[in-house]
């Protein structure tokens, strides 16, 4: 076996052991043993929410473990070929085979990188805010692209996008959005966006200047049903106003729209997009969901950390840039993962920046443990 082919080898092994490492693989089968007989339990479907999450929980395990054995199944059959081709001196079968190896270990470690997300919500759905900062009608545009970059980006990825809430700005673009994007692991993807996100371009306003704006992004996982958060109703003020959203299928006729404030915290959260009935229960869902975040933030002290440091959408609090004039550059300041494909970016390849600042989340959580040790 050639050594750059040996070397691709090596790195699946390295992901496979990994991935069975995160998974507890010496245990998979006797959990989902304990799984199959709670399934058939005769009582199980008297708690409804009790009982769906169980399968998600068996389906979730079910997926990992055949996910595993295929990528395993997968790099046997194409090390037998290349043993085979090189026995018969088939030139052939043994490119076949390598190139398949090769596409074999980017799968394996997106796999290993998924295997990451085992946070207490990172297979939840997601609520997605975006919200236009300094820089008036620049900002607002900006925030109309950062919209169009993440929608694009869940599309891509198969979820399912759902406007919650939408202000036009003044002259152009947002000045604020709201989606909730459900899918596996939404919330475990998406929850390194939040934060701010600076531009830096040339206006496109007819000013012919170099302008550089700001847009806060904040993202929380969709609270399960059978999560209890308690909202008091003292604590809580519930307006309804006419919807001022972008035009056509997002116009209301009705003062329909809903706007609830929690005083203790000062979260606000809207709903605009469907009956004022429906969106009560919108918005009120999503200011659960806020106040779980909110729980998950302090015990999770590096979470807690970075929200503290996310600040106001101005100078000196940005998370990432994307720089459009005078080169192309989209950098990440938390884990210096950059690209000068700044079109790519903006039509939703955000995997690659999502997946460095969740390995250094591991890698940080790592060190941590280990200074614990010593």
């Amino acid at each position: 076996m050639r050594a750059e082919t040996q070397n691709t080898v090596d790195a699946i092994r390295k992901s496979l052991t990994l991935l069975g490492q995160r998974m507890d693989l010496e245990t998979a089968d006797h959990r989902l043993e304990e799984f199959n007989a709670r399934v058939e339990d005769p009582t199980l479907w008297d708690d409804p929410a009790a009982a769906q999450k169980l399968m998600r929980e068996r389906q979730m395990l079910v997926d990992s473990m055949a996910s595993y054995r295929g990528l395993e199944q997968e790099l046997n059959d194409n090390i037998e070929l290349i043993e085979l081709g090189e026995m018969e001196e088939d030139e052939e079968v043994v490119s076949e085979a390598e190139t398949a190896l090769k596409a074999l270990a980017e799968k394996a470690a997106e796999k290993e990188l998924e295997a990451l997300l085992d946070g207490e919500a990172d297979g939840n759905d997601t609520f997605l805010e975006i919200n236009a900062g300094a820089g008036g009608t620049e900002a607002c545009d900006w925030a109309a692209m950062l919209q169009r970059m993440y929608v694009r980006w869940a599309e891509k990825r198969g979820y399912k996008v759902e406007l919650q809430s939408e202000e036009a700005g003044a002259e152009a673009g947002i000045k604020s959005v709201a989606y909730k994007i459900s899918g596996p692991n939404a919330y475990g993807w998406l929850k390194s966006e939040s934060g701010v996100h600076r531009l830096v371009r040339i206006s496109p306003f007819g000013k012919g200047t170099r302008e550089t704006s700001f847009a806060s992004v904040w993202v929380y996982p969709v609270v399960d049903d059978n999560i209890e958060i308690e909202v008091n109703p003292a604590d809580i003020r519930i307006d309804t106003y006419r919807s001022s959203g972008a035009g056509g299928q997002h116009v209301n006729t009705t003062d329909s729209a809903v706007r609830i404030t929690h005083a203790p915290t000062g979260i606000v959260v809207t709903s605009s997009e469907k009956s004022q009935h429906q969106n009560r229960d919108i918005a009120m869902k999503a200011l659960k969901s806020r106040l779980y975040q909110m729980e998950l933030d302090r015990r999770n002290e590096a979470i807690n950390e970075a929200h503290a440091a996310k600040g106001s959408a101005g100078w000196g609090n940005q998370i990432r840039s994307y720089v459009l004039q005078p080169y192309q550059m989209v950098k990440d300041l938390r884990t210096n993962h950059e690209t000068s494909d700044t079109q790519g970016v903006l039509d939703g390849d955000l995997d690659a920046f999502m997946g460095a600042t969740l390995a250094m989340d591991v890698a940080g959580k790592s060190r941590s443990e280990a200074r614990a040790e010593d």
